[in-house]
């Protein structure tokens, strides 16, 4: 799988760093308070978004962000899809991108690298769980990257007074499911 290209030059992917948290909580904060894609209501504070990065690459998981003139463009993390042990080489990804940059390819940057570097660590599968039936941009980013519609459950969120939807959508990681995993416990 290719990145596409993105019409924004000497755009850096990396691995996020505490520096970063400030532009990761502010492009959050933006869905958070304007979207349907997370069903959390209330930004949480860069604080909190620091421990979450810190939790997430303690654990092993990749935590990445496109980073354009020195600013936070965008970030994608994988994180545990379920806590209990038979998940472990299964993981969910969340990507955000600042509204300014949004339709210029960092997403779907940041989506193939960060299938990259979960099959790297020894994961299987990816998992999307995408907010919003209606949120043709990240369905269509996922199914443009290899990921299949798995299922929807209907209703089962409520913000700003909508019922919403979520869509569930899944790709296998290096070898997937054709062969016993390695490593990771």
């Amino acid at each position: 799988m290719t990145a596409a290209p993105t019409d924004l030059p000497g755009l850096d992917i990396r691995p996020a760093t505490a520096a970063d948290v400030p532009g990761i909580a502010a492009i959050y904060a933006h869905h958070v308070l304007n979207g349907f894609g997370t069903f959390e209501e209330i930004p949480p504070s860069s604080d909190e978004m620091l421990g979450r990065l810190t939790t997430l690459q303690d654990g092993g998981y990749p935590w990445l962000v496109a980073a354009a003139g020195g600013a936070v463009a965008g970030y994608a993390y994988a994180g545990p899809y379920h806590r209990r042990s038979a998940y472990r080489f299964t993981v969910e990804d969340s990507i955000y991108v600042h509204p300014d940059m949004a339709g210029r390819g960092i997403g779907r940057v940041l989506l193939s690298r960060l299938v990259a570097d979960a099959e790297a660590r020894g994961f299987r599968q990816m998992v999307a769980v995408i907010g919003d039936s209606g949120n043709a941009g990240s369905i269509g980013l996922h199914a443009a990257l290899g990921f299949e519609r798995t299922g929807m459950v209907c209703a089962v969120g409520f913000k700003r007074g909508r019922w919403l939807d979520v869509v569930y959508m899944q790709r296998p990681l290096g070898a997937g499911d054709s062969a016993p995993p390695a490593g990771r416990g």
